[in-house]
């Protein structure tokens, strides 16, 4: 589980401190390997360009940062330009020949964006410019999947866990150093509604250090309501002062929690599944006798794990996602301009 990592690699335990001793030693061959990779990326090895433009999406860390409602953002941002744009991703965590849970949420959301999932995102480029004709790809998760060439690099910082806890893996969550940043195009800090100015304004100035010149945006989830799989939507405010069971199967369990907590509602009982869990009978019989154990009037999951379980109810509890979007709070001329920009490229390609 995440949560039992994260209170090996924090730091707040001192009794820990053997375990986290090891895991910085196997920090140190898995620093060297990207740093190897990253020079032949640097110098253009086997980077390939798929004749259209590009925009990756990606991150520094493990975990979740916001990336899919970020996705779903661009994707609707490009969609209302007019462009014809696929979706790139690796599909990490589908089971064999099916969509995982991000295809999944971004298609309920984006039903008219192809998405194409791929181990190889060269192999699926060429299927998306030849197939579906695409004029741009937005590429999933695309920071350390430097095979395609892109033509801008957005980078999403979480606010509530920016760093990784200033480790590379295995001893923090950082998937690369945080002096990358230098190669990034843009930045985005997501989750800024949890955090306060001081630690804001630290996460900035450590981005500056790595990348003094980059433009940067800011933005807060925004909690859009409760829906089930059918599409009823109705407001948090229906369940406050209810008893509720959640679960997920996210990268980032706690902040799940924190939005819930945010809308006043009581958490009478918790589950947390590693990230894109497969839910299998043995799953749904925990959370129903969890929703039974605590009498909970209703159950909250996240939408990817709703668009896995495709249900309204568990046995006779509702089954509610949390519907959640992001807004804009600083820097969105900026990112404005930097799309707009791409755009541009595909205007003087049709020209």
């Amino acid at each position: 589980m995440m949560s039992a990592f994260l209170k090996i690699i924090d730091g707040r335990s001192p009794l820990l401190w053997p375990v986290r001793l090891l895991l910085w030693l196997l920090s140190g061959p898995y620093r060297l390997v990207i740093l190897w990779r990253n020079s032949r990326f640097d110098r253009g090895h086997r980077v390939v360009h798929a004749g259209v433009p590009v925009i990756s999406i990606g991150n520094l860390t493990t975990g979740g940062t916001g990336k899919t409602p970020m996705v779903r953002y661009v994707a609707q941002w490009l969609r209302d330009c007019g462009i014809r744009v696929t979706l790139l991703s690796r599909g990490y965590g589908a089971e064999q020949g099916k969509p995982n849970d991000e295809a999944l949420e971004l298609e309920r959301r984006l039903p008219d964006v192809p998405h194409l999932q791929n181990p190889s995102r060269v192999e699926s480029a060429t299927v998306a410019v030849e197939e579906f004709a695409a004029q741009m790809l937005l590429l999933d998760d695309g920071f350390q999947h430097r095979f395609l060439a892109r033509d801008l690099d957005i980078v999403l910082i979480d606010a509530t866990c920016p760093f990784g806890f200033s480790n590379l893996l295995p001893a923090g969550l950082l998937r690369e150093p945080v002096s990358s940043l230098a190669r990034a195009d843009f930045v985005i800090i997501t989750r800024t509604d949890r955090v306060d100015t001081d630690t804001l304004a630290n996460i900035r100035t450590v981005i500056r250090n790595a990348n003094a010149q980059i433009p940067m945006a800011e933005f807060a989830h925004d909690v859009e309501g409760l829906e089930n799989y059918s599409g009823t939507v109705i407001p948090c405010s229906e369940l406050v002062g209810k008893k509720v069971l959640m679960f997920s199967g996210i990268g980032n369990h706690e902040a799940f929690r924190q939005l819930l907590t945010s809308q006043g509602i009581q958490i009478a009982g918790e589950l947390e599944f590693k990230d894109h869990h497969h839910f299998d009978r043995e799953d749904i019989e925990s959370i129903v006798k969890q929703a039974q154990q605590y009498s909970v009037d209703a159950i909250i999951c996240t939408m990817k794990d709703l668009v896995k379980i495709q249900v309204d109810r568990l046995r006779n509890v509702p089954l509610w996602a949390l519907s959640v979007g992001l807004t804009p709070t600083v820097g969105k001329a900026e990112l404005d301009q930097a799309l707009g920009r791409i755009v541009n490229l595909v205007e003087l390609d049709d020209s």
